[in-house]
């Protein structure tokens, strides 16, 4: 597995449309190894094939450690309910919004294995489904956030996480 290099914001590629996957080959296998790698290596909770230079529909999750959950050509279904929170993306490094998503979100996409099938998420999870499907529209979350977070916020907020 190898770790890709995370495209950053001024990289053009994050504002274009990712086309669907029409078969799991080993090549789209490969792809979903090499991002849970990159995402494990990064420290995030979700990774885009467009943040790592790839115009596919293919997302990897992983709010929490060990359920690790595979998108290809996902769907978003059904959301309800609300929350608003901090978002922050590894393709903007240093930059924190806050940003208002559904609570629940269910999710239709096909496995490696090429069976569909549909997830369900909450809160964190819910976020992360939204936030990583809008990347492969070529949306980054400063187009949906509330507001972004002042110089001084970002410092008081990395300061109350020492």
């Amino acid at each position: 597995m190898a770790i890709l290099k995370i495209l950053t914001e001024e990289d053009p590629i994050l504002r274009k449309t990712s086309r669907k996957v029409d078969a799991i080959t080993p090549r789209i296998q490969i792809l979903l190894d090499d991002m849970i790698a990159t995402l494990h290596k990064s420290g995030g909770v979700g990774l885009a094939a467009p943040q790592v230079g790839v115009l596919r529909r293919v997302v990897v999750v992983e709010t929490e450690p060990g359920n690790l959950i595979e998108l290809i050509n996902p769907v978003i279904v059904e959301t309800s309910g609300s929350q608003t929170g901090q978002e922050g993306c590894l393709s903007l490094p240093g930059r924190w919004g806050i940003c208002t998503r559904p609570d629940t979100v269910t999710v239709e996409a096909t496995n490696r294995r090429g069976e569909r099938f549909r997830v369900t998420g909450t809160g964190l999870t819910a976020r992360c489904f939204c936030h990583e499907l809008d990347h492969l529209d070529g949306i980054l979350y400063p187009d949906v956030a509330d507001r972004m977070l002042t110089r001084a916020e970002i410092d008081k907020m990395m300061e109350d996480d020492d």
